[in-house]
């Protein structure tokens, strides 16, 4: 594997992040949340962009490259849980511009005359309230559901520009062109990569603001950032980040090549990037002098939405905890 972005990929990379300081500044991030702006044209840029058409495994570098920089942008639109969790499953419903999501688990398949009965309720479901269509893992396989055959309830979250509902099927009936071929597991390793992705996406905007407020908040005369314990703490966030985002493009690496490892990988990813959040929470609202929680300032939505992701698909204990596992039972 060669861990160092090829020309095209840095090019990718520059283009994805320049479109997406066009497309989604945070005056539009903010417009969303306080006066109700609709993302859906935002959603339908990606689209035209051709964003939503990296659907191949093969593609996971350059996904990943869109993901870390949507996350760095608080992305308001359903792209991480169409891409990461319903695509690896369906991937050609995304062409015709719909959006999805994965109903990972709560829901059970029963045979019925030619096909299966779906009942069960999911919680915590990533976009659950807005997708047009729902992979439904069960013990069976995952299942295509239109989202108006699931009864789907938004919870409120600390994100504001989160989508999480409660989704529940009730007799739903699919059959044998509805189902998958794709290995759960396999979807899941991109689901979680996708997720350490966002997460150090925000921890990086986290950083870039916390950084911006230590060159120019003065004290005693001088920038903060001039004091050596403030410098500390900025350092350690850089370090937590850069290991996150190794991880995560390590996991990305893995599923590109299909290597045995990538679920381990996409644990480690999930791990760090875990970790990474606790951390460049910590020293950025410190360094911010709490003002990084109020209403005005936008580092909220960056802190907001690195935390969601830590609580999403498990946590970094769980995930140490399956590392350590898979190297005890190796």
């Amino acid at each position: 594997m060669i861990f160092e972005f090829d020309d095209d990929q840095r090019l990718w990379q520059t283009t994805v992040r320049e479109a997406v300081a066009k497309e989604c500044p945070p005056s539009l991030v903010r417009g969303i949340v306080d006066e109700g702006v609709d993302p859906g044209p935002l959603w339908a840029a990606y689209t035209r962009h051709g964003w939503t058409e990296l659907t191949e495994p093969a593609e996971a570098v350059e996904l990943a490259i869109v993901l870390e920089e949507l996350g760095r942008a608080v992305d308001p639109t359903p792209y991480l849980a169409t891409m990461t969790q319903f695509v690896p499953f369906f991937p050609a419903t995304v062409g015709r511009g719909e959006s999805g999501t994965a109903v990972f688990d709560g829901v059970t398949a029963r045979r019925d005359e030619g096909g299966w009965l779906l009942n069960g309720t999911a919680r915590h479901v990533l976009d659950g309230d807005r997708a047009d269509w729902f992979a439904v893992v069960t013990g069976e396989g995952a299942f295509a559901v239109p989202a108006s055959l699931a009864t789907a309830v938004g919870t409120p979250v600390f994100d504001p520009l989160l989508h999480i509902a409660e989704v529940s099927f009730t007799d739903v009936r699919v059959t044998e062109g509805d189902l998958s071929a794709a290995d759960p597991g396999r979807a899941r390793h991109l689901a979680l990569t996708g997720l350490a992705l966002t997460m150090v996406g925000a921890c990086q905007r986290i950083l870039d603001l916390t950084l911006e407020h230590a060159r120019t908040r003065q004290q005693f005369g001088a920038p903060i950032g001039s004091f050596q314990a403030v410098k500390h703490k900025l350092a350690d966030m850089h370090v937590a980040v850069e290991r996150a985002r190794a991880l995560a493009y390590y996991a990305a690496l893995t599923i590109a090549a299909d290597d045995p490892l990538r679920g381990l990988a996409a644990s480690m990813a999930k791990a760090a990037a875990g970790e990474c959040q606790s951390l460049v929470f910590r020293h950025g609202f410190q360094l911010f002098g709490g003002m990084g929680y109020t209403w005005e300032n936008d580092l909220q939505f960056a802190l907001k939405r690195a935390k969601a992701g830590e609580l999403l698909l498990g946590g970094a204990a769980e995930h140490r905890a399956l590392i350590a596992e898979e190297h005890l039972c190796g």
